[in-house]
C-alpha cells in the first residue's frame, strides 16, 4: 500500500484504506448528491486519484461499493412495507414495489440510478452477486414460511432471479403502467404468476 497522503494518516491496511474511501464517498455523496466524483473523493481523503484507482477501478464501481455498505440500512427503512405479508406472490410483489418507490430517494443506492451514473455496468450490476446478496436478504425478511410453502432452495434461488430481473426491467424502463395501482396489476400477472408457479416444481419434480 502506498504511504503518501491521506492528510497525514496513513492506512495501516489496505482494508483500512477501502473503509476509509467509502466513509469519505458517502460523505461527498451527503455533500453532492448525484453530482459525485471519484475526483472530489480523492480531495477529502487529501490523496491523488490514482490512489483511489487502486482499490476502485472507476467512479461507478466506488459508487457501487458504497452503495452495498448501504444495503442493510436501507432494507430496515422498507421492511414494513412487506411485514405481515405471509402469501409468497403478494410479499414478493409488496417487496419489488418498495424498492421501485424508494430507491431513487436512497442517497447511496439511488445516486446509481440518477441520470449522470444510470450507465450500462450500473443497470448490470442489479443481477450481480451483490444484487443477489441484497434480494436474498429482502427474501429472507419476509414474513413467509418459504419452506411450509413449497419453496426450498433452487426456487428461492429463482424468487432472487426474478425479483433482480423484473427491477432490472422497471429501472431501465420505468413506463408500461401508468399508476401504482397498474403496475401492481402487471407485477402480479409477470411476476406473481411465476412465484405462485414454483412450488408446483417440487411437486411433479424438477
Amino acid at each position: 500500500m502506498r504511504t503518501h497522503g491521506w492528510s497525514g494518516r496513513v492506512p495501516a491496511t489496505d482494508a483500512e484504506a477501502v473503509a476509509r474511501i467509502l466513509a469519505a464517498t458517502r460523505e461527498v455523496i451527503d455533500e453532492r448528491g448525484a453530482a459525485t466524483k471519484l475526483s472530489d473523493v480523492a480531495r477529502v481523503l487529501g490523496v491523488t486519484r490514482q490512489t483511489v484507482y487502486r482499490y476502485f477501478p472507476s467512479t461507478e464501481a466506488l459508487l457501487a461499493a458504497t452503495a452495498a455498505e448501504a444495503v442493510g440500512t436501507y432494507l430496515d427503512g422498507i421492511s414494513a412495507r412487506f411485514a405481515g405479508i405471509a402469501e409468497p406472490d403478494a410479499a414478493v410483489i409488496a417487496g419489488v414495489c418498495a424498492v421501485l418507490e424508494t430507491v431513487t430517494d436512497d442517497p447511496y443506492l439511488g445516486i446509481l440510478m440518477s441520470p449522470g451514473h444510470q450507465t450500462l455496468p450500473a443497470i448490470g450490476g442489479i443481477t450481480s452477486d451483490g444484487a443477489r446478496v441484497f434480494a436474498r436478504a429482502m427474501v429472507e425478511r419476509m414474513d413467509v414460511d418459504w419452506t411450509a410453502r413449497g419453496y426450498g432452495e433452487p426456487e428461492l434461488g429463482l424468487v432472487v432471479e426474478f425479483i433482480l430481473r423484473t427491477l432490472q426491467s422497471f429501472i431501465l424502463d420505468p413506463g408500461g403502467s401508468s399508476s401504482v395501482a397498474g403496475r401492481r396489476e402487471l407485477l402480479d400477472a409477470w411476476l406473481g404468476a411465476a412465484i405462485r408457479a414454483l412450488p408446483a416444481r417440487t411437486a411433479v419434480g424438477r
